[in-house]
């Protein structure tokens, strides 16, 4: 097999050091450089740059799945029983953020108060006596301190009902020298430095009390860099014995991107000037509305902050539970999550040196790399700059690679805040590249400045990569051929960071008179099924557009609302819309269109458009998940020591496993492909989503592919492979199976059997909601009657594990805040009668028309006991309409696998 012939169109190798075919082109002169120098190491990788700040609203919003995908290591949080806003309570949280790669909760002691800025934006004196059971207080002064009662409050809440009290850090102040009490340093200097005292001891004194030891503290917190303010702060607290554990400041704007290290390089400078040893740094806020969900924009703070080996949190400028506006819907990812993503599967590497056309600069190319030597992995994060990209990679210890490698680049691309965004796609590769002087230089397009890329560099592999493995192929909204239509630039640097990015720069709008349409003209290969993806946004409410093919056959796009509550959302606030459309292979017209009949329009369809794709899916859209790009614990770990079985995962033993995090288009049945080799009969364990639902197994050695029919929720599945005798993991893929999906059973919520309140919604079709048959209900639960019910028939008449799907609106919002959404996530629960029960926090879907889907995954142990769906305690979202399927379907298949097949 010639394996150096299918080198990528592109790829520009160093004289001497790499051998290619002749017609390889030469490295572009209008290309960025950005320099690697893997034998220059800079620290173990840190990690903690993806922290977010009211990241998670409430358990399960959002999803174990996204939380531990994004491996999110820090995160700050309301006081517990705070009423800032109405979701976010750390204790509320703290299972899900601790369950696999949380480290440290920080809480924000102030939003205990209502109202921003805190107390109306003046220090509390003593007008009050707070019942330190409860929280509660009476407006009588009792001789302290009204702010150092709550302190104690929220203090004595964690020490006693927190499972991990010793992983907090208290933030006792937040932007003190903002609007939070202490602006004026030349008169309050004197008070905050002593109520910074008093609040140190006395979280210390509880936890004293309750045998917790130290208990970490944060701050000082101000808005930004304060130079005058710290080396006060420092003085004082170096002096009375009060030193924080982190150091806290915010770095919000845009060019901060260029002052970021000058700050930290005076932070560090100070402390050396005080005799101070160093102090961790956290930058509790950074970035502004631009960065999120955006890569190509996160990738340049978190090389910052890796650089410097630093924690930071993602500012809060939308609503609580999104992950700072970096996940999608209920449970699927947008851009910025895959960035998380991939920032976190550097956990267990070493950073090394990165040379960017420039640093300290907005707005530019920038990157992070690192070496894990057990997986015998190079990696490179890059984006932020508009011009192609020059990769010159060196320092490759061929102890490490060896003397020939492969190389993978995956890209991902703006999506929009609530556009889905799927698996990143292999763009190019390098096939078995021979490795002298440890060097390789790649050249690699850029799709616009917003897009990132990963690049994975290993030993050669007995499996071959494969760029590009499903068609697909995508157009921005502004290149299609517009008619009543508007192409409006979206400038990165106007409102000083406060806007949603749009694609390219541009969008379009004014879509929204009959004739509105903009037309596509496509060559697709082969005849067959694809997928049309529009990113827009739907300003609020839910909305439809046309979308003919060769000016025929419409099928009606459908829009979800987006948020919309300010003016600098609404439009720009963008997600996604998905159809599927027959096309035979040829070239084609597509034309999205405002109106059926061009004298009338659609419900709502004064929609913005960003970006167009189609992707083909006639074969289930197979999608591999090679074992290099995994992520492993307990000693599992990528080998090339085995003939026949390079770059397979060794997994032995229970504490071993392999984590996998798998998108799905839509919810519904997946063949779970898993490719391995086995030195005799063993056995592999499958969990999904945190349940073990299938084990599949081989009955001697050899090479094997083994498929598991799953149910899997739309968005990003947490798949788990355990194997006790052990098995050689090649990769994993997903495929979907569409037609199995009739063994699930769905039921129209105004079909089921109602009780006490609860009522059927009529949706008319002018308001342009996508509640299925147009009607909904509402009203269920606050009140222990007020459910609806189930009963059991075939399909789900079995004990067993299930899914339950469930379409949902939630639009509740509880109280004013300046800027952040005062969202509430609402629970439901489902009770099996003579049986289990389960729940799920239904996060906001911005209208009460607009309906997204969320899963219950619940195990059923009767025949017939019927579903009860309810919440005593509070509403429930409305329902649309509930899938009930089982969790597996049939028995796992095992055959051997050809040599042919693997990696295919």
């Amino acid at each position: 097999m010639n394996r150096l012939a299918r080198l990528t169109a592109g790829v520009t190798l160093a004289a001497g050091v790499l051998s290619a075919p002749a017609a390889v082109a030469a490295a572009d002169p209008a290309a960025d450089v950005l320099s690697v120098d893997f034998s220059r190491g800079t620290g173990e990788f840190r990690g903690g740059a993806t922290g977010t700040l009211y990241g998670f609203g409430d358990d399960g919003a959002p999803t174990q799945a996204l939380i531990d995908g994004a491996h999110i290591t820090n995160t700050s949080q309301k006081a517990p029983y705070g009423t800032q806003h109405p979701s976010g309570d750390a204790i509320k949280v703290e299972d899900g953020f601790f369950r696999k790669h949380g480290r440290d909760m920080y809480i924000y002691v102030q939003d205990y108060y209502p109202d921003w800025s805190y107390h109306g934006g003046v220090r509390p004196g003593d007008t009050r006596t707070y019942n330190q059971a409860d929280g509660t207080y009476t407006s009588t002064p009792n001789g302290i301190w009204d702010y150092l009662e709550v302190v104690e409050f929220v203090t004595e809440a964690v020490a006693t009902t927190s499972s991990r009290p010793t992983d907090y850090v208290f933030i006792p102040f937040n932007e003190p020298d903002g609007g939070n009490w202490y602006a004026d340093w030349g008169r309050l200097k004197d008070t905050f430095l002593a109520d910074w005292k008093a609040t140190h001891d006395k979280i210390q004194q509880v936890y004293a009390r309750h045998g917790l030891g130290h208990a970490r503290i944060g701050g000082p917190g101000d808005t930004r860099w304060q130079p005058e303010r710290s080396a006060d702060f420092l003085t004082y607290a170096d002096a009375n014995g009060v030193l924080p554990d982190v150091f806290i400041w915010h770095e919000l704007g845009i060019d901060n991107l260029r002052t970021f290290r000058s700050h930290y390089t005076d932070y560090r400078a100070l402390e050396k000037r005080l005799g101070l040893s160093p102090i961790h740094v956290n930058i509790t806020e950074w970035g502004m509305l631009r960065d999120m969900g955006t890569p190509g924009q996160l990738v340049q703070w978190l090389s910052i902050m890796e650089d410097l080996k630093i924690d930071g949190q993602t500012a809060y400028w939308a609503y609580a539970g999104n992950l700072s506006d970096n996940s999608a819907r209920a449970n699927a990812a947008n851009a910025g999550w895959w960035m998380f993503k991939w920032y976190g599967d550097l956990a267990g590497s070493r950073t090394v040196a990165v040379t960017p056309p420039a640093l300290n600069t907005v707005d530019t190319l920038q990157g992070i790399a690192s070496v894990d030597r057990l997986n015998r992995r190079a990696t490179v994060l890059y984006g932020g700059g508009a011009k192609p990209v020059s990769l010159r990679l060196s320092g490759l210890d061929r102890n490490v690679f060896g003397k020939r490698v492969d190389v993978e680049v995956r890209e991902i691309t703006l999506a929009g805040a609530e556009g889905v965004a799927g698996t990143p796609r292999v763009v190019k590769v390098l096939d078995g590249v021979r490795l002298d002087r440890g060097t390789i230089d790649l050249d690699v397009p850029t799709y616009d400045r917003y897009a990132a890329y990963q690049v994975l560099i290993t030993p050669e592999q007995d499996r071959t990569p494969v760029a590009g493995a499903v068609w697909s192929t995508s157009v921005e909204a502004e290149d299609t051929s517009l008619t009543a239509a508007t192409v409006y630039d979206q400038d990165p640097l106007s409102g000083g960071g406060w806007k949603f990015l749009a694609s390219g720069s541009r969008d379009v709008g004014s879509f929204n008179r009959p004739t509105s349409r903009a037309d596509w003209t496509v060559t697709v290969p082969r005849t067959g099924s694809y997928r049309f993806q529009v990113i827009g946004g739907a300003p609020g409410v839910p909305g439809r557009h046309a979308l003919f093919v060769d000016g025929a056959n419409p099928v009606i796009v459908q829009y979800t609302a987006d948020l919309a509550l300010t003016a600098v959302q609404r439009w720009q606030y963008r997600g996604s819309s998905e159809v599927t459309i027959p096309l035979t292979a040829g070239t084609h017209s597509l034309s999205l269109r405002a109106g059926l009949d061009g004298s009338t329009v659609l419900p709502n369809s004064d929609i913005t458009l960003d970006k167009f794709l189609l992707t083909d899916v006639t074969d289930g859209e197979p999608t591999a998940y090679p074992a290099p790009a995994l992520r492993y614990f307990g000693g599992a770990h990528v080998t090339y020591d085995i003939a026949g079985a390079r770059g397979h995962a060794t997994i032995r033993g229970e504490r071993q496993r392999a984590d996998a995090y798998v998108h799905a288009w839509e919810t519904g049945y997946h063949d779970l492909g898993l490719d391995y080799r086995s030195a005799g009969r063993t056995d592999v364990d499958v969990t999904v989503n945190g349940r073990s639902v299938a084990a599949v197994s081989a009955s001697r050695a050899g090479g094997w592919r083994s498929t598991v029919r799953l149910h899997l929720s739309q968005g990003i599945n947490e798949i788990e492979i355990r194997s006790r005798k052990g098995i050689l993991l090649q990769q994993l893929t997903t495929t979907r199976v569409a037609h199995a999906d009739t063994a699930a059973v769905t039921i129209e919520a105004e079909d089921t059997v109602r009780h006490g309140a609860v009522a059927i919604t009529s949706h008319p079709d002018t308001s342009g909601s996508n509640a299925s048959g147009g009607r909904s209900i509402g009203y269920v639960g606050l009140g222990a009657g007020n459910t609806f019910e189930i009963a059991r028939r075939p399909g789900f008449d079995r004990p067993g594990a299930y899914d339950i799907a469930i379409g949902y609106a939630n639009a509740e919002l509880g109280g004013r805040h300046d800027y952040n959404p005062q969202v509430i996530d609402r629970r439901l629960e489902v009770t099996e009668t003579g049986g289990g029960s389960a729940y799920g926090y239904f996060r906001y879907t911005y209208a009460w028309n607009s309906f997204l889907e969320k899963t219950i995954p619940i195990t059923l142990t009767t025949s017939g006991g019927s579903l009860v769906f309810g919440n005593p305690l509070a509403y429930a979202p409305d329902v649309d309409r509930i899938t009930i399927a089982p969790a597996v379907l049939g028995r796992p298949v095992t055959v051997p696998l050809s040599p042919r097949r693997s990696g295919a």
